[in-house]
């Protein structure tokens, strides 16, 4: 364990390094009323180098949100819309034969810049999201024989909307599983709502954002996350709730126990732990709390947690089992 100067040194480095989130989230909010929850997340995920999946019914400024954060960003972004008849080579790019040489000539496709927006990811066909997978897990992207690493940073933040819409299919496990957080977006208040015709109903309204942020301060920010400290007692506390989803009866939840068809895996263990660790960071601090944990725990499990059909029968979604982990896990 640090000492107490140990932790106020990493204090001041996360000040210092942080100041940079609040023009960030200035220029953001120039566009984008409230939603700073999803303001919040998208940064988390910036900052602990993890791919995000937000869920919402359309109209809910999802796609908008993430191009100002990529405008907002002095970097390489690429919009790609998610359609049935999409390609793997429209997403990584192909070879192309030259019939005069004999040779094929490698062209890159978009998936080569910083900040991907995959729009509607759960309308495309499954051949295009194991080339994705690819690309989100190994940042890297194979084109014929050859291999390509992608830049850094590379985030994919993909919108997706609500299963039961019309063509859309259920993106597989292992690719859900990739994503560092998953976001659910509901509607706004009535305040927010009537700032939003405000500032928007306007036939012609363009909002400039201004690139305040570069990829070498995300880079080095991510640095200083990986410094910030987390007590034992905390990881301890992060391995019980992981561990509660699989085995819900050694926590005394016993009103779970059939509910988990699957419980959540030691890629969420890592991942609540690294986003633990960007929550404190966004909050100016050098270390975790279990407020840290508990803030983004939701996010991080959501997706990861499996009902049975005994669940769903009784009407319970992951959240529900998530939200009744987190009440009964002790803390530390």
């Amino acid at each position: 364990m640090p000492t107490s100067t140990g932790i106020e040194a990493i204090n001041v480095k996360v000040k210092k390094e942080s100041a940079f989130v609040q023009a960030l989230v200035t220029e953001m909010e120039k566009v984008i009323v409230g939603q700073r929850y999803l303001i919040e997340r998208l940064l988390v995920g910036l900052l602990a180098n993890g791919h995000i999946l937000i869920e919402g019914v359309p109209g809910l400024a999802k796609t908008m949100s993430v191009k100002v954060l990529a405008q907002a960003i002095k970097t390489k972004f690429q919009r790609l819309q998610f359609t049935p008849d999409l390609l793997p080579a429209d997403l990584i790019g192909t070879l192309i034969y030259n019939p005069k040489t004999g040779d094929f000539t490698t062209k890159k496709g978009p998936i080569f810049a910083n900040i991907i927006l995959a729009d509607e990811i759960n309308r495309a066909p499954a051949k295009v999201q194991s080339a994705l997978l690819e690309a989100m897990q190994e940042r890297q992207v194979t084109i014929g024989e050859s291999t390509f690493k992608l830049d850094d940073p590379f985030l994919v933040l993909a919108t997706q909307n609500p299963i039961e819409h019309e063509g859309t299919y259920p993106l597989p496990e292992a690719q859900v599983d990739r994503f560092m957080l998953k976001l659910e977006i509901t509607y706004p208040t009535r305040e927010e709502e009537l700032k939003i015709m405000q500032r928007m109903a306007m036939t012609n309204k363009q909002i400039d954002v201004s690139a305040v942020v570069g990829p070498e301060d995300i880079i080095r920010a991510r640095k200083v996350v990986d410094e910030v400290y987390i007590d034992e007692r905390i990881e301890r506390y992060i391995v019980d709730i992981v561990f509660a989803t699989r085995e819900p009866k050694a926590y005394k939840l016993d009103e779970l126990t059939g509910m988990i068809q699957y419980g959540a895996s030691p890629r969420a263990t890592i991942y609540l732990s690294v986003a633990a660790k960007a929550h404190a960071f966004l909050q100016g601090r050098g270390y975790v709390v279990p407020q840290d944990v508990k803030s983004i725990g939701l996010d991080v499990l959501r997706h990861r947690v499996i009902p049975s059909y005994e669940a769903e029968a009784e009407d319970k979604r992951s959240e529900d089992i998530v939200k009744r982990i987190f009440e009964v896990v002790k803390v530390p």
